[in-house]
């Protein structure tokens, strides 16, 4: 029954981070975020395309897609670190590759967001004060968004060391901030080259590159 309980939780937290909240709010407007703009179903694409009371829903949504799946794997499994942290990674890769909308979705940052404050709240709090300082100032949330990260990557085993909390929740730092890490690799081209979008500049009609019509952005 422990497996089964196991499984449970690994699949709902996929299945959850499936539900692509922008897929779907794009098509109560008959628009396909994922044709438009940087291709991402994701809260930054759906502001530029759908407008901010939309986008402000769907970041809500990808949000509580992270803190659903280690809520769901603490119920099922009686806290179990190790599950709960791949649960976690699951909901960042049906986000990233969700199962009911073509495989074809974010970059994971929301959801991921939404994971790690469950797991720990204090490297949550810090991520987010990170991404917060480059927003405000640049108005690039890809930079924002990857510094978050990668202060997320440092604090949770510095957390783990000073045992404030499990070690096995590391793990979805390893995996995970890779992962949204890679799914922002255009982002981080444009930032060199001078042409990434900053925060409130509207999208243009068609993927600013070829890569978000296949979804690997």
């Amino acid at each position: 029954m422990t497996i089964l309980s196991y499984a449970l939780a690994l699949i709902g937290a996929y299945l959850l981070g499936s539900i692509s909240w922008g897929y779907l709010a794009g098509r109560l407007k008959g628009v396909d975020v994922r044709q438009v703009g940087s291709g991402s179903t994701g809260m930054t694409n759906v502001m530029r395309t759908l407008g901010v009371p939309l986008a402000i829903l769907v970041l809500a949504g990808d949000v509580s897609k992270g803190v659903l799946s280690v809520l769901l794997a603490r119920l099922l499994t009686d806290d179990v670190p190790m599950v709960e942290a791949l649960a976690a990674t699951l909901a960042v890769v049906g986000h990233n590759w969700p199962l009911f909308s073509g495989f074809r979705g974010g970059r994971g940052i929301a959801t991921g967001v939404g994971g790690l404050t469950t797991l720990n709240p204090l490297s949550g709090a810090v991520a987010l004060s990170v991404f917060a300082v480059p927003v405000a100032v640049t108005r690039y949330v890809s930079l924002g968004s990857v510094l978050a990260v990668v202060s997320a990557m440092i604090t949770m085993p510095l957390f783990a060391a000073m045992d404030i909390t499990p070690w096995q929740y590391s793990v979805y730092l390893a995996i995970g901030g890779p992962i949204i890490i890679w799914q922002h690799r255009g982002n981080l081209q444009r930032l060199i080259r001078g042409t990434e979008r900053r925060l409130g500049e509207r999208a243009q009609a068609q993927p600013e590159d070829p890569n978000a019509i296949e979804g690997r952005r």
